[in-house]
């Protein structure tokens, strides 16, 4: 067994998680047509919970059925289901592990065929893509204040419902992530303008799930350390914010990058501060290894990377150097739901790497792609190629390394078409 991949690591609240490696949140889409828990869900986290991970977070938990991110998100916005979020907590812990539950508002990220008009700090859509999403409408106060009450109310369910901990969702372009960043953010009064007001969304989030779950109970904070938009969230701007969050009870602070338009957490983006101390494979490899440099020494919580790592020497070197406490990954267990293990054990000694090998045919694109609008229609194509890789495992079957990219974009279109002349 890693020594250092299977040492336990005690949080602030008093909770332990039982080795260093993390299932990070994936996008499931699995959840049954009135986006309540599936059986698929169960079936494929009681998988990963027997997949050797000292902690697993589940795919993003939206506390408002007005938004939502795609068709397949689980809604959880009362207690009425129960008996459902019960049962998939209990999967994702048949191992005895940590499973948490992320919660999340998209805010303009609500595609429009969910929501024309959904809640944004401003009613702008500078940086996102084009046609996929409508105007938003400015936020008032009390939306706000609603927002705020949703994310506490969810956490306290999750609790209720038997997950070990809860983590907020403010990366990635979400709608806390957009209230962080200028470019989308462009309010005067107490929730814009200065960083310390962008950040007050986040930081009253915290506050409320705190007084909702109590002082026992594990927080974590999902973070951009970039958003890799000219005008948006920046490394100085992270390291700030993260100043702002020591104090405020969480337990562990994941650090990972980019948005709908930059996706970074696909590593599509750059690591521009250097690393002088990181190894050149840890630098190739973990895409966010040079923020977590400037991050750490300011950040008085565990703190967690998510992106890029496959090498299990490399892993164990970020924690040796006391550089992070939790290695995140995603995309190796979908395609490998026991690599946790594996890697614990000395059966492997790196994760699958996909990203050189999912590579589409530009023949199956519009010729007049530039460079940068194939690089993302791939990571795109590869999204949809993990996406059914999830459905499969949920199934009971293995993953199939053989489905070609453009295949699993018709597929999961096919699929997607589905399920939007059935949903609620």
């Amino acid at each position: 067994m890693s020594k250092e991949l299977g040492k336990s690591l005690a949080l602030p609240c008093g909770a332990i998680l039982r080795n260093r490696l993390a299932k990070s949140a994936t996008q499931e889409g699995l959840a049954d047509n009135e986006y309540r828990v599936s059986d698929a869900l169960c079936r494929l986290y009681r998988r990963w919970s027997h997949g050797g991970a000292g902690l697993l977070v589940t795919g993003d938990v939206m506390v408002d059925g007005a938004h939502m991110e795609r068709f397949g998100n689980v809604v959880l916005e009362t207690p009425d289901d129960l008996p459902a979020l019960r049962r998939w907590a209990a999967a994702g812990q048949a191992a005895d592990n940590h499973f948490w539950m992320q919660i999340n508002h998209p805010g303009r990220q609500t595609p429009i065929r969910f929501n024309p008009h959904p809640f944004a700090p401003s009613a702008s859509t500078a940086g996102l893509p084009p046609r996929e999403f409508g105007m938003p409408r400015a936020m008032s106060e009390d939306d706000i204040t609603d927002v705020i009450t949703r994310f506490a109310r969810t956490a306290a369910i999750s609790r209720e419902a038997g997950f070990t901990g809860v983590q907020l969702h403010g990366a990635h372009g979400f709608l806390i992530s957009q209230f962080l960043s200028p470019l989308a953010n462009h309010r005067n009064d107490a929730w814009g303008g200065s960083l310390e007001n962008r950040a007050r969304l986040l930081l009253e989030s915290v506050k409320a799930i705190r007084a909702a779950v109590g002082s026992d109970y594990p927080i974590s904070v999902k973070l951009n350390s970039a958003d890799f938009q000219r005008g948006g969230f920046d490394i100085e701007d992270s390291v700030a914010v993260v100043g702002m969050l020591n104090g405020s009870g969480i337990d562990l602070l994941e650090i990972s990058g980019g948005n709908i338009s930059s996706l970074a957490m696909m590593g599509s983006a750059s690591d521009e501060p250097a690393a002088p101390k990181a190894h050149s494979t840890v630098k190739r490899e973990a895409y966010f290894a040079g923020y977590a440099e400037r991050i750490r020494p300011v950040a008085g919580m565990p703190l967690m990377i998510t992106g890029g790592f496959r090498h299990a020497a490399d892993m164990t070197a970020m924690l040796v150097e006391d550089r992070v406490d939790m290695i995140g990954m995603a995309r190796p267990l979908c395609v490998d739901p026991e690599i946790c293990a594996k890697l614990l054990d000395g059966r492997a000694t790196s994760a699958p790497t996909l990203q050189e090998d999912l590579i589409l045919d530009r023949g199956t694109l519009p010729a007049d792609l530039d460079d940068s609008a194939f690089a993302y229609a791939v990571s795109v194509a590869q999204l949809c190629w993990l996406y059914l890789q999830l459905a499969r495992i949920a199934q009971g079957d293995d993953p199939d390394f053989g489905l070609p990219l453009a295949t699993a974009i018709a597929e999961l279109g096919r699929i997607e078409e589905q399920r939007a002349s059935v949903s609620v």
